[in-house]
């Protein structure tokens, strides 16, 4: 079952709730997604630590329901 844009936002926003967040379905079929995530959490860590982040806040749906996630994480700039 493919999980719906909006789910996947809240999911990122409750566990990283300072976040700026936009989810683009990239093909139209709910299981190939786009996000963007900005956070003043990313600063100092590395874009590894950045996406852990994400996939943490995603509570196991990555792999799952959720079948593909294009992801950018930036920290805002100072």
């Amino acid at each position: 079952m493919a999980m719906d844009a909006g789910e996947i936002e809240r999911l990122i926003r409750d566990g990283i709730p300072d976040a700026v967040v936009r989810i683009d379905d990239l093909r139209g079929d709910g299981d190939h997604y786009a996000a963007y995530v900005e956070s003043p959490a990313f600063a100092g860590k590395t874009r590894v630590q950045q996406h852990q982040m994400v996939y943490a806040a995603l509570r196991g749906q990555m792999g799952n329901e959720l079948h593909a996630l294009a992801l950018t994480t930036v920290a805002p700039k100072s």
